[in-house]
C-alpha cells in the first residue's frame, strides 16, 4: 500500500505541473478557488484507488464526502489532490499533493508530495517519517524567541476580524512568522525541522491528515488549542517540535 500511495502522489503531481499556468479556475466562494487541475488530480487518485482497493472508502476535498463502495470501512483514503490550489492559481510555485490513510480511525500512511520541488514526505506509523527516503526529525529549537512559526488564514477571514490576534502575537514573540498558502507543506516542514511549530484554525481532514501523521513519526507533538489530543475532523491544530509546544499553547489561550 505505501509504495502505491507514493506512486499515486507522483503521477497526481506531475499532472498538476504539466497543468500548471493553463488550467481553468472558477471560485467556491468569494476567496476559495477551484481548478480544473485539481478536478483531474481528484478524479485520477479516486480511479487508482477504487480500481486497487474498491472495498475502502475515500474521503477528498472536492468531492467533500466520504465515497464508499461497500459497507467495509475500516480504510479510509483522505486525501487533497491540490492543497495551495490559491498558489496555483497565481502560478506561485508552493502546492502539493496529501494523501492520508486511516485504519480503523487511526492513520496509518501520510504522505505530502511537492511536485516543484521533487520533494516527497512518507510517514508510516510506527516507522517514521521520511523525505526522499532519508529519515528526517523535527527540529530541536527550545525557544520562542529563536522558532520559525507558520500558519494560514482561513477562507472566511473576511468574517473573522480577530483571526490576526495570534499572528500578531507570534510575530512579536517567535524569531519568524511565515504564511506559505499549503497547510500540507506546512506540516511537514516542521516534521523535517524546517519550521519549529504551526497553528491554524479551520483546516479540513484532508488539509493535515498527512502532515499529522508525518509530525508523529517524526518526534514532534500534535494538539488541539486546548492540549488536547487532536482529531483531524475539528478545525483548530497545534504542531511543534514539542520542545515550543506549551509557549505556543499559552499565547493561544
Amino acid at each position: 500500500m505505501l509504495n502505491f500511495a507514493k506512486q499515486l502522489a507522483f503521477d497526481a503531481g506531475s499532472l498538476l505541473v504539466q497543468r500548471l499556468g493553463s488550467a481553468r479556475i472558477t471560485k467556491k466562494g468569494d476567496i476559495d478557488l477551484v481548478t480544473e487541475a485539481d478536478i483531474a488530480a481528484e478524479q485520477l487518485i479516486i480511479d487508482r484507488i477504487r480500481s486497487h482497493y474498491p472495498r475502502h472508502a475515500i474521503l477528498a476535498e472536492e468531492s467533500g464526502e466520504t465515497i464508499s463502495i461497500s459497507t467495509d470501512s475500516s480504510w479510509k483514503w483522505i486525501i487533497d489532490p491540490l492543497d495551495g490550489t490559491t498558489n496555483y492559481a497565481h502560478g506561485y510555485p508552493c502546492f502539493s499533493v496529501s494523501i492520508g490513510v486511516e485504519h480503523d480511525g487511526m492513520l496509518a500512511v501520510g504522505i505530502v508530495y511537492d511536485p516543484m520541488r521533487n520533494e516527497m514526505f512518507v510517514a508510516e506509523r510506527g516507522q517514521g517519517t521520511t523525505l526522499n527516503d532519508r529519515r528526517v526529525r523535527v527540529s530541536d529549537v527550545e525557544e520562542l524567541s529563536s522558532a520559525m512559526l507558520c500558519t494560514g488564514f482561513p477562507y472566511n477571514v473576511r468574517e473573522r476580524p480577530d483571526f490576526a490576534r495570534e499572528f500578531t502575537r507570534f510575530t512579536m514573540i517567535a524569531q519568524a512568522v511565515r504564511r506559505d498558502g499549503s497547510a500540507a507543506i506546512d506540516l511537514a516542514y516542521v516534521a523535517c525541522g524546517r519550521f519549529d511549530g504551526f497553528w491554524e484554525d479551520g483546516l479540513n481532514p484532508w488539509d493535515m491528515a498527512a502532515g499529522v501523521l508525518l509530525i508523529e513519526e517524526a518526534g514532534g507533538t500534535v494538539t488541539n488549542f486546548r492540549n488536547e489530543p487532536l482529531s483531524i475532523y475539528t478545525k483548530k491544530i497545534l504542531a511543534t517540535n514539542g520542545l515550543v509546544h506549551e509557549a505556543m499553547l499559552r499565547e493561544l489561550r
